[in-house]
């Protein structure tokens, strides 16, 4: 089995970097973005227990799939990817806004994250998988975003 660095290789031609020259940012802008958590966010950690309370099993953070998705269960074939609306750029939210400073940075920035989040989940869907994007904003529908892991019909609760 190939680890996680190999594919990238193979999927990308190198292991992906950011490739973008990253502007220079203002004292402030630097320490409210480095305060920005990537893992264990407070709608990641709601998932989690929405996941727990339907009784589906899961991984966090699967390397081995394509996209890294939050939670899987290879198995069972579902992937659940948890999107911050700004970073992912969700379309029509309105946390969804692009910076007035170094505008072509970010709009190149946030096509390419939308980019890479689509390519990850067609090769999901390719492998099997049933995938589930639950965004920051729909923090109060959780519930039924994860619900159509189980509609799905090949995934049953233990």
């Amino acid at each position: 089995m190939q680890n996680g660095n190999a594919r990238e290789r193979e999927r990308y031609g190198t292991r992906r970097r950011c490739r973008m020259k990253v502007p220079s940012l203002d004292l402030t802008t630097s320490a409210r973005m480095a305060g920005i958590r990537q893992k264990g966010t407070k709608i990641e950690t709601q998932v989690a227990t929405v996941l727990r309370e339907l009784g589906l099993h899961y991984r966090k953070n699967v390397k081995r799939l394509p996209g890294s998705p939050d939670f899987a269960n290879g198995s069972r074939h579902w992937a659940v990817f948890v999107n911050g609306c700004f970073w992912h750029h969700h379309t029509g939210c309105h946390r969804a806004t692009v910076p007035k400073s170094n505008t072509k940075f970010w709009t190149s920035k946030f096509r390419a994250n939308r980019q890479r989040d689509a390519y990850a989940i067609v090769e999901l869907r390719r492998e099997g998988f049933k995938v589930v994007v639950v965004w920051e904003c729909q923090i109060e529908c959780i519930r039924e975003k994860l619900g159509q892991i189980l509609e799905a019909g090949r995934v049953n609760p233990r």
